[in-house]
């Protein structure tokens, strides 16, 4: 029996990647209008962006301790090795939770093969990384050449994003009520990154115009062979500026494969939609598959 990569759908895969790649999907949860559904599977993106267009407040939650004990004792049960690379502890307690549930299921298979690791990234950052661990694990790499190498890839990711309208991050608790209020009077866009695994702003820039211009300076100082890279681009609901942001990397790059995928209904509930997001790596000084 081969490795098994688990990933949750913070990871803003689609179906196809977890197909080709045979990865193994866990949904977080996404409520709207009295409903629950599971991310990735029984809402689209786009339900929720039109519903947060609306004036709509969509909640989420991590996935459950129960769905975690019932995948991890049936992989203990086979004896199958499986690594779960999760979305951020920082913005999730998915990972804690998983944690848990791996301890408890190792009170009765000591010997399981389940591994938990923070990627301590979002969205297609965090999709790059479960690639990256999936086309080891089909190259029949050992589980700790898997976790090593994915660990570093993690640990190099960069997140690049910007979002349309500040008032989504500070209903989320992630700006303050003033800041929100300020960038949506002077038009302000911000560009923030991942710090660790938390949301961190990096600076301000007036004027959409100016943004694209200022990530592709971001990645040209943080980014190393960008060229032989994938990039990843994730948008809340916003192909056309996706589109024109991977547009100017290929130009200026002759970068060979960008991802471009709409966020997920969890991360996007917070993000809100016309966010762009733009993912790379930093040090790609390690093995790749």
């Amino acid at each position: 029996m081969g490795i098994k990569i688990l990933a949750d759908s913070a990871c803003d895969l689609t179906t196809n990647y977890y197909n080709e790649f045979d990865i193994e999907m866990v949904p977080l949860t996404v409520h709207l209008d009295d409903k629950d559904y599971e991310d990735g599977k029984t809402i689209h993106p786009k339900t929720v962006y039109d519903a947060m267009r609306e004036g709509k407040t969509p909640k989420t939650s991590q996935v459950t301790p129960k769905t975690f004990q019932s995948i991890f004792t049936s992989y203990a049960k086979a004896n199958q090795p499986l690594l779960y690379f999760s979305f951020s502890s920082q913005l999730s307690g998915t990972y804690q939770t998983a944690k848990m549930m791996e301890q408890e299921v190792k009170e009765t298979y000591p010997e399981a093969p389940i591994h938990v690791i923070d990627t301590k990234c979002a969205s297609l950052g965090y999709g790059l990384v479960v690639l990256h661990a999936a086309k080891l694990a089909k190259q029949g790499k050992s589980v700790n050449a898997i976790i090593e190498s994915t660990k570093t890839c993690a640990k190099n990711m960069e997140h690049i994003f910007t979002v349309d309208n500040l008032e989504y991050l500070y209903r989320g608790g992630r700006v303050s009520r003033t800041a929100a209020f300020v960038g949506t009077l002077l038009k302000i866009k911000p560009i923030l990154h991942v710090e660790d695994g938390k949301l961190i702003p990096l600076e301000k820039i007036r004027g959409s115009k100016k943004l694209f211009h200022r990530m592709l300076e971001i990645m040209e100082k943080r980014g190393e062979n960008i060229s032989s890279q994938t990039i990843a681009i994730s948008h809340g609901d916003d192909l056309e500026r996706a589109e024109q942001l991977a547009a100017m990397i290929k130009e200026k790059y002759n970068v060979k494969e960008i991802i471009i995928e709409m966020v997920g209904s969890a991360i996007g509930a917070h993000s809100g939609p016309g966010t762009i997001a733009l993912f790379f790596l930093n040090n790609t000084d390690f093995e790749h598959p």
